[in-house]
């Protein structure tokens, strides 16, 4: 019995010791021992969740390290590993015949041919009257391109027709008045010649009188006197007429002159007033307008420039060629060049000139080929474009050839490295034009043999690097 009581008084004791745990609307009874489980077990799981939380952290750090020794790894063994895995193998080439078509290229540009771009200007000062040109137009030889004003030259121009007038007026006077007098002078003449005869009958006559002494002395020298009185107007007479005569050709010829004078004063103020109009003088496209109307310009050591024509259809390109390469290019030459306006249209021309004259530009000599354009570019091509020039130098058939990086340079010799036999040697060579990657062999091997791309100090340092 009293083991049932404290049964009893233990249950009474358990029930007390009973706990409400919400639910669902409803109250549970939780006992003392899985209150007690829980509390125990609470505190045991927050620990287990911090470390999965620092595994997740800890992972990508393990999978850099693991990414790393891997990296070492593969490093240490391409570095370490053994030399017949690593590509030793010599490169080679074989001698062989090729054709050589060398070229030069350069960088140049497009310009007017000489005396296809024209800077027109006016020989006198004075104010533009009009001007007619625009930029860009299109303009024909002899066609207005300005004006300048010109009433003080037309005054000029009058004043010098009158004086020309005057001086033909005068001409013309002496042309119909002098031959009057010289007319007039010669019957002078010819009536002093007539009396001259009859004084000198009268004397005559008046001799043979005096000898049969019908005469008296007195007649005789009456008849002597007017005889030398007439020689004296003959000479006289003679004397007027060629007085006359130089007289007019000399107002003639200075009458002359003065018309060939007043003539070229006309003649000069007209090209005078000529110049107040500007004309052009090609054909062509007007590049640049330098003045404009109403202002007034001063003509002095140069002329002031109005506009700039430019004959689009007389271009030419100026090749900029290295000094290396210029002994190579000759006049009559190919060529090809590409401007960056059309990278797809190849225009062909050809060599006409190289510059003596070299052009230095931050310490670069370079020489100016100029090349005439053949192909149709009008409306194409303009002024100042960039060219890249292709020169198309001699083509050589049939050549000996071998890759250029064979050849090496030792000594100042061309030394390529010939291999036969398992064996290696040097060979000097002779080395001729060089087109791309390949270099003509002008004496010193022979077609077929083999030659090394590398030297084999190159190759010794490869296998150096791998013990």
């Amino acid at each position: 019995m009293s083991t049932d009581r404290t049964d009893v008084v233990q249950n009474d004791g358990n029930s007390k010791a009973m706990k409400n745990i919400p639910g669902d609307g409803a109250g549970r009874t939780v006992g003392p021992q899985l209150a007690q489980t829980r509390e125990t077990v609470e505190p045991a799981r927050r620990p287990t969740r911090k470390k999965r939380r620092k595994r997740r952290r800890r992972l990508p750090l393990v999978f850099f390290l693991f990414s790393l020794a891997a990296v070492a790894v593969g490093w240490w063994w391409y570095t370490h590993r053994a030399p017949d895995e690593v590509e030793l193998a010599t490169l080679t080439a074989t001698v062989a015949r090729r054709d050589f078509s060398s070229s030069v290229l350069a960088t140049g540009a497009v310009q007017a041919q000489v005396g296809a771009e024209v800077r027109v200007g006016a020989r006198l000062s004075g104010r533009v009257e009009r001007l007619y040109a625009n930029i860009g137009d299109d303009v024909r030889k002899g066609q207005i391109v300005a004006e300048l004003e010109k009433a003080d030259l037309e005054a000029v121009v009058g004043q010098r027709q009158a004086e020309l007038d005057l001086a033909q007026a005068k001409l013309a006077a002496v042309e119909a008045l002098l031959p009057k007098e010289m007319e007039k002078a010669q019957l002078d003449l010819d009536e002093c010649q007539a009396t001259d005869t009859l004084k000198k009958k009268e004397v005559e006559r008046q001799r043979q009188l005096h000898a049969r002494g019908v005469a008296t002395d007195e007649d005789l020298d009456e008849a002597e006197e007017g005889y030398s009185v007439s020689k004296i107007r003959v000479a006289s007479a003679r004397k007027a007429l060629e007085l006359a005569e130089t007289r007019y050709a000399e107002e003639m010829r200075q009458g002359r002159a003065e018309v060939a004078r007043d003539t070229s004063a006309l003649e000069n103020a007209r090209v005078q007033l000529s110049y107040a109009t500007i004309t052009a003088p090609i054909d062509g496209v007007i590049a640049s307008v330098s003045t404009e109307e109403g202002e007034t310009v001063a003509a002095g050591m140069q002329a002031p420039t109005f506009v700039t024509i430019i004959d689009l259809k007389r271009l030419q390109v100026d090749a900029y060629v290295d000094e290396v390469d210029i002994g190579k290019v000759k006049v009559g030459q190919r060529a090809v060049f590409t401007v960056d306006a059309f990278p797809a249209t190849d225009f062909e021309g050809k060599v006409s000139a190289i510059y003596p004259k070299a052009v230095i530009q931050d310490n670069v000599v370079n020489y100016d080929v100029v090349v005439d354009i053949e192909t149709s570019y009008y409306g194409l091509l303009r002024p100042e474009m960039t060219a890249s020039v292709t020169i198309f130098l001699e083509r050589r058939e049939d050549v000996l050839a071998v890759p250029a990086k064979a050849v090496q340079r030792e000594r100042g010799k061309n030394v390529v490295y010939v291999t036969a036999n398992e064996r290696t040697e040097a060979c000097e060579i002779k080395v001729g034009w060089r087109d791309g990657q390949w270099i003509e062999v002008a004496s010193g091997l022979e077609e077929g043999e083999t030659v090394l791309l590398d030297s084999p100090g190159q190759n010794e340092e490869k296998e150096q690097d791998f013990p």
